[in-house]
């Protein structure tokens, strides 16, 4: 049974943290374009509306599409977020994988997510997902670097790659006061890892939904679940790389996990929805000069105060 406990909570998290996701979606969305208010029913029956919506619509069908790849490439990204999710710690002593190195597992999953998304894109022989597949390939390098710097910074108190090491560093100072702008770039991945906001550049509205815009009804409803999944893994990462995890003032457990990565995710959701989106060459141009340095700034910061 105990074996059991960490892939119940983990699937437990991961259903309702999707769920959360779609209501805190259409709630923040009504908030900043000032519309009336959404009832409680209507926001509680948001997921139910949409999965229905999306799957009595018709299967869409490009010409001479690699069939394959383009059916396993949301069976992947959903995997890529489950995988990222299970170097979380739940609880001390609950993790489903409990790795010394499990920082670079999130790593690499973060990385093949590229991959993912490109095979979305890609196989679906059309040029709209195309574009959308090669502009998140471009854009994907400098972030992918960026949150490497800044998780390397919160293992450095550690002195561990381990992420339940991450967290037990934490009892006395989270790693959010020791790197304030470590947190904030962070999030930059989180965006751009569910497509999101600014870093919506694969499944943007200029490319009419990019490496979604030729697909419909349950490989549509797939693709989102993904995004939606991801998200909430990379909240929980966040929160346990910088918040303290399962941390809190009274008693350590789950609940103090899911309070921080509500609060995650409910700023993510308004950043997707407020902030605007640069040009392609622009964000490319900022990430190189400007954001990439700041993370190798904040490492060398986390690095100091480390010995210090």
């Amino acid at each position: 049974m105990s074996v059991l406990v960490p892939w119940l909570g983990m699937l437990a998290l991961l259903c309702v943290g999707m769920t959360l996701v779609v209501m805190l979606d259409r709630l923040v969305f009504a908030a900043i374009a000032r519309r009336p208010r959404t009832s409680m029913r209507d926001t509680l029956l948001a997921p139910l509306r949409t999965i229905a919506a999306t799957l009595v619509r018709q299967q869409n069908r490009t010409e001479h599409p690699d069939r394959l790849n383009w059916a396993l490439a949301p069976v992947l990204y959903l995997g890529l977020a489950g995988i990222g999710l299970a170097v979380v710690p739940l609880a001390p002593g609950v993790a489903v994988i409990d790795s010394p190195a499990s920082v670079v597992l999130w790593g690499a999953a973060e990385a093949l997510t590229v991959i993912a998304v490109f095979l979305h894109g890609w196989s679906a022989n059309a040029p709209l997902p195309l574009l959308g597949a090669y502009r998140y390939a471009a854009l994907s390098l400098p972030i992918m670097l960026l949150s490497m710097f800044v998780l390397i910074g919160t293992a450095l108190p550690a002195q561990s790659l381990s992420v339940t090491r991450i967290v037990e560093s934490q009892h006395e100072v989270w790693n959010v006061w020791r790197q304030p702008l470590g947190l904030l770039l962070f999030l930059l991945l989180g965006l751009s890892l569910s497509l999101r906001g600014p870093f919506d550049y694969a499944d943007s509205t200029d490319l009419a939904g990019g490496t979604a815009s030729e697909v419909s009804g349950a490989a549509r409803l797939t693709w989102q679940l993904a995004r939606h999944a991801m998200l909430v893994a990379f909240a929980a990462m966040a929160s346990s790389a910088f918040l303290g995890g399962y941390l809190g003032p009274v008693r350590a457990g789950p609940w103090w996990l899911a309070l921080k990565m509500l609060v995650l995710l409910t700023l993510l959701i308004g950043a997707g929805h407020g902030l605007a989106r640069l040009p392609p060459s622009r964000m490319l141009t900022l990430l190189w000069t400007v954001l990439l340095p700041l993370a190798f700034l904040d490492l060398g910061v986390a690095g100091v105060v480390a010995l210090w």
